[in-house]
């Protein structure tokens, strides 16, 4: 697992090899991960939007950004969490994620930036 906290934001992922697809005629590796997103600062704060940046071990690297996380956009009080699951298909057996969300804090209403630290992903297999 790892962790990072930003601005009283803490993001903690865990990823998970979940097995081999075909598609378009080409083998793909498909990975999990979960993130939860703690609220460790004294203010509420929405995650509004991501940005991602998705790494495999061929060198390709695809730019994903989008509204709010699995269709929500978590609203998340002193205290409160919020944990979610995703994942993503790579070309090869290792890769990497990093990215940040864009949240806006209710009490300054100002927008900032929540780190999100990167987190590797390789198939049991591949680590000989």
């Amino acid at each position: 697992m790892v962790t990072q906290i930003t601005k009283g934001i803490k993001i903690s992922v865990l990823t998970s090899f979940e097995g081999t697809y075909f598609k378009n005629y080409k083998i793909h590796f498909a990975f999990s991960y979960e993130i939860k997103i703690e609220n460790q600062s004294k203010d509420s704060v929405q995650l509004n939007t991501r940005h991602w940046e998705i790494y495999d071990a061929l060198n390709n690297k695809e730019i994903v950004d989008g509204e709010g996380v699995v269709g929500k956009k978590p609203v998340l009080k002193p205290g409160e969490t919020h944990t979610y699951t995703s994942g993503c298909l790579l070309s090869s057996p290792i890769g990497a994620m990093k990215g940040f969300y864009s949240m806006i804090n209710f009490t300054t209403t100002k927008s900032f930036r929540v780190i999100i630290p990167t987190f590797k992903f390789s198939a049991p297999f591949a680590l000989n």
